[in-house]
């Protein structure tokens, strides 16, 4: 029987390298993307590039651009304020769940997750980070045992993603966040529901606030800019 194996379409690939270039800040807020020059860089035609940035721009990545063209868009306070709070309870719910319904797999599988993060950290890359710790999320959510975790947080990944490496730009932790990733497996691994919860929703909360104070930090400084012109 010969089995057909699912590998990643060109469209797939060339999507993860822009999104992982925005993670690393190659391209910042507000920064043009130009089809042609993806192309040239990632050796492809410009009808995947194409489809990828579409992809991103109907996931609230990229905006079209003044004239024509895409751009990466600015972090929207409101939308990741919103965001985090779903993710806090979210989040929290899959790690009670966990310790409850994966507390074995957590104890004999979980620890290749602290591992591949704790690498990630000392190879200093963002996009490795951030792969990381979708991979620690995702391994969460299949614990719990309820689809709908997943299903529910999949259309804002990468959305996500563009925010989580906005965290690590800002300075924040890289071995801080895998401490509390550990603390969290830890608790599942334990099957103490209570502690997981909390330590998830900590951990959710600290993330979404150190985002918001600075892009609230930010738009003051421009409205300071602004009245003073």
């Amino acid at each position: 029987m010969q089995i057909i194996r699912s590998h990643p379409s060109l469209v797939d690939q060339v999507y993860e390298a822009i999104l992982g270039w925005i993670e690393d800040g190659r391209y910042g807020a507000d920064a043009r993307l130009i089809q042609e020059e993806i192309a040239e860089t990632l050796g492809v035609s410009r009808q995947p590039v194409q489809q990828a940035l579409l992809l991103l721009r109907n996931m609230g990545v990229l905006i079209n651009a003044p004239g024509r063209g895409l751009m990466v868009a600015p972090l929207d306070s409101d939308k990741v304020r919103d965001m985090y709070e779903i993710r806090s309870s979210l989040d929290a719910l899959a790690s009670g769940m966990a310790a409850e319904r994966g507390a074995e797999r957590a104890r004999s599988e979980g620890k290749a997750f602290i591992e591949r993060g704790l690498k990630a950290v000392e190879s200093k890359v963002i996009s490795e980070l951030v792969s990381a710790d979708m991979a620690f999320h995702h391994f969460i959510y299949e614990l719990s045992g309820n689809r709908m975790v997943a299903e529910t947080v999949e259309p804002h990944w990468a959305y996500l993603r563009r925010v989580m490496g906005e965290v690590l730009m800002m300075g924040a932790s890289a071995k801080e966040i895998w401490d509390q990733h550990a603390a969290i497996m830890q608790a599942i691994a334990d099957g103490d529901s209570e502690r997981a919860q909390r330590l998830a929703k900590e951990h959710i909360d600290h993330a979404g606030e150190m985002v918001l104070d600075s892009l609230n930090g930010a738009s003051g400084e421009d409205n300071k800019t602004a009245k003073a012109m």
